[in-house]
């Protein structure tokens, strides 16, 4: 299935900036179940392309002229196919799963974490893990995706299952003023078992779908976030960050 994406983000100033760097995670990659059809990222100023130890497109944008407003967007067209479960991210060499044990600071067990994922010790399997995402889904339904996809990762530590943080978008069928489609950032999480990537949608309580379009993946949210920055001056910041999912090919 084809899906077309806007995600566009303003930040403005009430003094001008002297100076700024932003770190972008806003370009997809191919994977098994998802192919990027065009992609552009729009910057003020050219911006680096590199890749980051997770195997993400990085994007390092300086500005080092005063400014009053910074605009950063991105524009293109995914496929993606019904398959859910994948064996591998990227091309090249990945991080080997062990690595995704390291605990980081928003993947802390805490007491309450820690008496959930002792419910489900010794347990360590596809199903059992859904039933702990379940268990999540249940107790965080006010949360965020970001807060559930840490508790379900520090449980999962806590078994001695590798686990990590994916940035992405979701499209859901929701109509906005303008008749468009519309769909925040969304978050999830992925832990291995069985020689490959398992999907969990804490949220919705299901494995990924077509719907589900990867962007970037980390140990945690600081690690995939869409954008992460310093600056400069610049006074108090605004920012209005929008994302759109179409479905089909737009123009």
């Amino acid at each position: 299935m084809k899906f077309s994406i806007r995600h566009e983000f303003k930040y403005t100033y009430d003094s001008p900036v002297r100076l700024s760097t932003q770190y972008l995670r806003l370009t997809p990659r191919d994977t098994v179940r998802q192919k990027v059809v065009c992609w552009d990222l729009e910057t003020p100023g050219q911006a680096l392309q590199t890749t980051d130890g997770y195997g993400n497109v990085l994007h390092v944008l300086t500005i080092d002229k005063p400014a009053s407003e910074i605009v950063v967007r991105a524009v293109g067209t995914v496929e993606t196919a019904p398959r859910v479960d994948e064996p591998s991210d990227f091309t090249g060499a990945p991080l080997s799963p062990l690595f995704f044990l390291r605990p980081t600071a928003l993947t802390q067990l805490g007491p309450a974490r820690a008496e959930l994922a002792g419910q489900f010790r010794g347990r360590a399997s596809v199903d059992s893990l859904r039933e702990l995402a379940t268990a999540i889904h249940e107790k965080a339904a006010q949360g965020t995706a970001a807060d559930a996809a840490h508790a379900f990762i520090a449980c999962c530590h806590r078994l001695g299952v590798p686990a990590r943080y994916i940035s992405g978008y979701l499209y859901e069928a929701q109509l906005g003023p303008g008749g468009d489609e519309l769909v925040a950032m969304h978050a999830w999480a992925e832990a291995w078992l069985e020689d490959r990537w398992r999907s969990f949608d804490i949220v919705h309580d299901c494995p990924i779908g077509e719907a589900h379009i990867k962007l970037a993946v980390g140990a945690d949210y600081l690690d995939a976030c869409p954008v992460r920055g310093v600056r400069v001056g610049g006074g108090v910041e605004t920012l209005d960050a929008r994302a759109q999912v179409q479905a089909g090919w737009q123009q």
